[in-house]
Parts: C-alpha cells; sequence; structure tokens
C-alpha cells in the first residue's frame, strides 16, 4: 500500500479521485448519475475522478452520494495515545484562536524614553 507522506499533494488528489471513481464504478453509477445526485455538472465529476480537483464541500457531497461518507470521519481526527494526550486534545479544542506574540512591552514604563 503507498503512504501519502511521499506524494506530492497533486498525486494524493489524483488518487483520490482514481479511488471516488472505482467507488462510482463498483455502485454501477455512470458519471452523468453521480452528477445528478451530487447536484454538480458532469464536468466537474469528470475532473474530480481525473485530476482529483474539486473543493471540500463538492467531495463531501460525492462521498454522500456513494455511501463512504463515514470514511470522511477520521480525516482529521487527533490520534490520541495517553490520557493526558487526550487531556490535551480537550483544552485545545476549547480554544477559538490561536495566540498572537505580543510585540508590545507588557509594562507602560518601558515605552519611555531615558533622559
Amino acid at each position: 500500500m503507498r503512504t501519502f507522506n511521499l506524494l506530492s499533494s497533486r498525486s494524493i488528489c489524483a488518487d483520490l479521485g482514481a479511488r471516488l471513481k472505482r467507488l462510482r464504478l463498483a455502485q454501477n453509477l455512470s458519471q452523468q448519475q453521480l452528477a445528478q445526485m451530487t447536484q454538480s455538472s458532469l464536468s466537474s465529476v469528470r475532473r474530480l475522478e481525473s485530476q482529483g480537483q474539486g473543493g471540500f464541500e463538492f467531495v463531501v457531497r460525492v462521498a454522500q452520494a456513494l455511501q463512504s461518507i463515514d470514511q470522511l470521519e477520521d480525516l482529521f481526527a487527533p490520534s490520541v495515545q495517553s490520557i493526558a494526550q487526550a487531556e490535551r486534545e480537550q483544552a485545545l479544542a476549547t480554544r477559538q484562536r490561536a495566540r498572537v506574540p505580543r510585540l508590545v512591552p507588557r509594562s507602560v514604563g518601558a515605552l519611555k524614553p531615558e533622559t
């Protein structure tokens, strides 16, 4: 089995497009039928299957139509090896924004020029 770690992003997208094509063919669906099921154009389906190009929402709609949406559930899920790591993941999940580094000194006195 190939590993995505060694592939370019373009190669990964093309491989995923080919996988979606195999799923479609396994269900005996034409590209036109899949386009109708996903409320998209035939050219969008062709582009996704041949080049792996398409928006994320479109990929989700295709996965839903091909009844393989559950395979996306773990796509970006963090892997947890310990309780401490699970607690860290839980703490990170509650944050809404990334921390911005402070450029301003903490004390106002530090801004006064020395005379």
